[in-house]
């Protein structure tokens, strides 16, 4: 059992939190328990002493000091980080400029639940495997492909760019598409609208919606029944 802060293990960990080197944190029990369920196997797990759950045991205030949760944990594991080779459809979102790693996790969980066969990360996209976008998907980054793209012929399908009050309604739904979502503040960039085969919008009363939700939504209306 692990029953000091200096444990080189520890500091390892907080290593990792910070900076990443091809491995990445998880923590908590759920998210666990989804790599588990999606195969992914732990280069380390640490659980809280008493807690019996599997892996080294540690001391839980440490643990609870070692986590980047304001609430602690009592669960965390090491895993590497998986990128896919392409993108993969029938449908897929992929997010250009999106800073904020909250959107992307978020995304990640919305792409899982309405079906997208990957999630692609263009330049100025935060790392999906920072704690805040592991922690927001809920688990659906071990479910759901990612990829780094650099340019739009990466992307599968039919290329729709989402922009605020510009283009058609999106209307569903679409068997073969990937949608392109920008930063709500910046939206997307000129020559990546143009280069889209066309350009929709999701009609909404208010001036925008952030990153997340606009993906959201228009995951769901591309995949509905007709």
């Amino acid at each position: 059992m692990i029953t000091s802060i200096h444990n080189d293990r520890l500091k390892e960990l907080r290593r990792l939190l910070r900076r990443r080197d091809g491995r990445f944190v998880a923590e908590g029990e759920d998210l666990l328990a989804a790599a588990d369920a999606a195969g992914w196997e732990p280069l380390e797990r640490y659980a809280a002493a008493g807690s019996a759950l599997p892996g080294t045991e540690v001391e839980p205030e440490l643990l609870a000091r070692v986590s980047s949760l304001g609430s602690g944990t009592r669960a965390l594991a090491v895993y590497r980080e998986r990128w896919a080779s392409a993108a993969a459809g029938p449908r897929c979102v992929a997010l250009w400029g999106v800073r904020d790693p909250g959107n992307v996790g978020t995304v990640l969980r919305s792409a899982l639940a309405f079906g997208a066969g990957s999630v692609a990360l263009g330049p100025g996209t935060a790392d999906p495997y920072g704690p805040k976008a592991v922690r927001a998907s809920m688990g659906a980054l071990f479910a759901v492909p990612v990829v780094r793209v650099e340019g739009l012929d990466e992307l599968p399908g039919e290329r729709i760019a989402l922009v605020a009050r510009a283009g058609e309604p999106l209307r569903g739904p679409v068997a073969h598409a990937t949608l392109v979502v920008g930063a709500e503040r910046e939206g997307l960039p000129d020559e990546v609208v143009a280069g889209c085969d066309r350009t929709a919008h999701i009609p909404i009363a208010s001036e925008s919606l952030n990153a997340a939700m606009a993906a959201s939504i228009s995951l769901y209306e591309l995949s509905r029944n007709p």
